[in-house]
């Protein structure tokens, strides 16, 4: 089901499915990047500028957060200083290496996103998990 949303950015009027948005990157400062879909264009909306758009995308942030629409696997990952919001669903490979680090990257960017389990253990469980549901492998350490 698509979920459509205008958004004003540098001057320009984009309407977005936002079902179709496969990560939105939050940082500490309040922007919130994501990346048009089927594009490598990020789209950075910045709380003081446009408090609408900016609203409008934590309402999505937070709806996908408590409920999952049909064929999405949200995750919430801390990489970097950034708390990143991932559809697991359009990821398409992951590396897993002997430390257990899993790295993967965004499909609509060339982002790689490192996680381990010692600093996003949740996170890192809901990705293995993922993994084995969706693949039928099972990462372990060599």
């Amino acid at each position: 089901m698509a979920y459509w949303v205008k958004i004003y950015y540098e001057k320009k009027e984009y309407v977005v499915d936002f079902e179709r948005v496969t990560a939105f990157c939050c940082e500490p400062n309040g922007r919130v990047t994501f990346w048009l879909p089927n594009s490598a264009i990020p789209i950075v909306i910045i709380p003081r500028n446009n408090q609408e758009d900016y609203q409008k995308i934590l309402e999505y942030i937070q709806r996908v957060n408590n409920s999952e629409p049909e064929d999405t696997y949200w995750v919430r990952i801390f990489y970097e200083r950034n708390e990143y919001v991932i559809n697991l669903k359009c990821i398409s490979s992951f590396c897993h290496e002997k430390n257990g680090r899993i790295t993967f990257w965004l499909p609509d960017s060339s982002i790689p996103i490192i996680i381990n389990p010692a600093s996003n253990p949740e996170s890192y469980d809901k990705v293995l998990n993922y993994i084995h549901q969706t693949t039928g492998y099972t990462l372990s350490e060599s």
